[in-house]
């Protein structure tokens, strides 16, 4: 017998949720056989069997939770028992896999943290609950089965103020007017992100604007030669390089604190984080190296890495190691925003949406392709007025971009 545990696959997870099962109990496994796809904080693993065997256990259901060491499946190789840690891949394939549980394999019922938090309130003892969900899963209909299966027999007994709450009291009734839903997965580990990057970082905001006519016409002028290439040519790739001029100008822009060591950390060279928007929250994809590519390679990149993302098959090398964020909120809408820094990084540059509007220029109204920018950073790190001088460079290279074609390498 081997128990096979949940190991760290990458930057020191602590905790993985099983998202699905690709064997069931009795299957037969080959050894390098993918048999569990687990979600991590920064990306779905496909975790393989050390051995071949008899998957004999399944020690945890789809949606839970599992820390790092704890065994997930016990597996038949015809030996003593043995203690494995898992291999990982990234890149798990999309195909849902059923995977049933078998309960009397094992003590320990099947059923969510959520559920046994409710077995605790009902003061139910979830080991004697018959579970009829998937896998023998208890449900919260089997608790409130059991619960009145229980209380029937006292209720005539009891005064009506000591009367035990009907079942349908503990749940979403039919057109209740909230939802209960467990904050798990993609959207638990942004979270927790988030709260650590606002708690330690003192965040201050800057916002300016842009005029963009003279970047659009140049875009327009390419976007022919890019299709030819296949490649859809878009605003973010000429926003990339102009940054990577003005993070090597103002290099505390690219750096990070080290908290451990109180030391600041200046970063030699330029890896892009793009958020991008995913079913299951928002994903951080890496341009590494983003000096050193042309317009056309980044458009490429970026188009392929945010499909990767949307589907779910990004690597963890992919969505680390980042040493400045942009967050491309513009073809969405929305004037300005505050974005939150993707931590350990020191600031974060957010782009909004592009429409014409009346300005004064040479004291007369004129319509103008405008666009707002606005850039988080860290105070601790970078005072507002190398902010602002940031963010002026910026602009300087975006509005006038046969500047920025001199500058880039």
């Amino acid at each position: 017998m081997l128990e096979f545990k949940l190991p760290d696959v990458g930057e020191g997870m602590h905790e993985g949720e099983i998202s699905k099962w690709l064997v069931k109990e009795g299957d037969q496994v080959k050894q390098d056989q993918p048999i569990v796809e687990v979600q991590t904080d920064k990306v779905n693993a496909e975790l393989t069997s050390p051995v071949s065997g008899v998957i004999k256990r399944l020690l945890f259901a789809e949606g839970e939770t599992a820390h790092v060491g704890q065994t997930l499946v016990v597996i038949d190789d015809g030996s003593a028992i043995e203690v494995a840690a898992a291999t990982a891949i990234a890149d798990p394939p999309q195909t849902k896999v059923a995977a049933p549980i078998q309960k009397g394999l094992f003590d320990r019922a099947l059923a969510s943290p959520y559920i046994r938090k409710l077995a605790r309130e009902w003061k139910i003892d979830i080991e004697k609950v018959l579970g009829t969900g998937t896998a023998g899963r208890v449900t919260e209909e089997d608790l409130r089965a059991f619960l009145a299966k229980e209380q029937a027999p006292k209720k005539e007994q009891l005064p009506k103020e000591a009367m035990p709450l009907a079942p349908k009291a503990f749940g979403i009734q039919e057109n209740a007017q909230e939802e209960r839903i467990p904050l798990k997965g993609v959207r638990k580990k942004i979270a927790e992100h988030l709260v650590k990057s606002v708690s330690i970082i003192p965040h201050v905001t800057h916002v300016d604007e842009l005029e963009m006519d003279a970047l659009k016409g140049l875009r327009d002028k390419w976007k022919a030669a890019a299709d030819e290439r296949g490649v859809k040519l878009t605003f973010l790739p000429f926003f990339i390089k102009a940054l990577v001029v003005a993070l090597k100008e103002f290099k505390t822009l690219n750096a990070s604190i080290d908290d451990s060591t109180q030391e600041i950390v200046l970063k030699n060279y330029y890896h892009i984080g793009i958020a991008t928007d995913t079913k299951d929250g928002l994903i951080v994809p890496v341009i590494k190296n983003a000096d050193k590519k042309t317009i056309f390679q980044l458009s490429q990149e970026i188009s392929e890495k945010a499909s990767r993302a949307r589907e779910g098959k990004l690597s963890l090398e992919e969505i680390t190691g980042g040493t400045f964020t942009i967050s491309n909120v513009g073809p969405i809408g929305g004037l300005y925003a505050t974005p939150i820094i993707n931590h350990p990084e020191v600031a974060i540059l957010g782009l909004h949406k592009m429409e014409p509007r009346m300005v004064v220029r040479d004291w007369e109204g004129v319509i103008r392709l405008m666009m707002h920018m606005s850039l988080s950073f860290d105070h601790r790190l970078i005072d507002g007025v190398t902010a602002v001088r940031f963010t002026n460079r910026i602009k300087q290279l975006l509005e006038n971009p046969d500047l920025l074609m001199m500058e880039m390498v």
